[in-house]
């Protein structure tokens, strides 16, 4: 196997006297898709921007392609939650793409060959030649999210981090932009991280996991980490994992709960047991 596109080790970060991230570590080869799965609060975001570079680590490290982040900025493609369009612009989807070369430079572009091929390359990649003259207010939402994409990829990044790229999705989108996350991730064989809430939508391409809950993680394949005894150690308290099909449901251990709550109401009233 390669070495590592991404590599994080031991990090903790703290924000205003607060510990958000306690001792985190995973690594993530080229070819593979791993996604960041957490709860409101986890430590997502948090880690989201360490991996970029813009929040500051108590302890630990990351390194992409073997070198601090400030040195491999231009191998990292990044594609936020959330990004308003306004709807009147007069800006088409190539433009869009576009600007993930030359939109950091003042006044007009340069428009060359070799930038039109890379550019068209990007709208190939995500399936978005049918509507690359279109303008970008008027796209679905599905196609708004192909569209900053392929924005993300036209440097030809080693690393794609993609924030809730499936939030506000209906069902079809979801399902397709999930088929086009496994196939950029194995046919261009660069490296993905997604962020969500629920894993399920990701189980068919998913390579990796880390699961984030209060800062602290468990990395792994979903084997791995989606285990009673893993994640009960990580929110500590005993949970059910159910799986029906395709889907992975993580539960509060109910019946482990209520006997530790009776063994509890035993020992501080001992004269009430039988």
């Amino acid at each position: 196997m390669s070495d590592p596109i991404l590599s994080v080790a031991h990090l903790s970060v703290d924000l205003g006297g607060r510990s958000i991230l306690r001792d985190v570590s995973f690594d993530l080869y080229p070819g593979q898709l791993c996604a960041l799965i957490g709860e409101n609060g986890a430590g997502k975001t948090t880690l989201l921007r360490s991996l970029l570079g813009l929040t500051a680590q108590r302890s630990g490290q990351v390194l992409i392609d073997g070198a601090p982040t400030d040195q491999r900025r231009a191998l990292v493609g990044y594609v936020p939650q959330k990004i308003a369009l306004d709807p009147d612009i007069p800006l088409r989807t190539r433009d869009l793409v576009q600007l993930g070369l030359d939109g950091h430079r003042l006044g007009l572009p340069l428009f060359s060959g070799r930038k039109k091929a890379l550019v068209d390359q990007a709208l190939y990649a995500v399936g978005a030649e049918a509507f690359a003259d279109q303008r970008v207010g008027e796209l679905s939402g599905g196609q708004q999210q192909r569209a900053v994409i392929a924005h993300a990829l036209v440097r030809q990044p080693r690393l794609l981090i993609l924030d809730e790229p499936l939030a506000n999705l209906d069902f079809g989108s979801a399902n397709a932009l999930v088929a086009l996350l496994g196939t950029l991730t194995h046919i261009q064989h660069i490296a993905v991280l997604v962020t969500a809430h629920d894993m399920n939508p990701l189980l068919p391409v998913m390579d990796r996991l880390v699961y984030l809950v209060g800062g602290q993680a468990a990395t792994g394949s979903v084997d791995e980490v989606v285990r009673p005894e893993v994640l009960g150690k990580l929110y500590g308290h005993p949970v059910t994992v159910l799986r029906h099909g395709r889907r992975i449901l993580v539960l509060p251990d109910v019946a482990a709960e209520d006997a530790e709550a009776c063994t509890a109401a035993h020992m501080s009233h001992p004269e009430k047991a039988d």
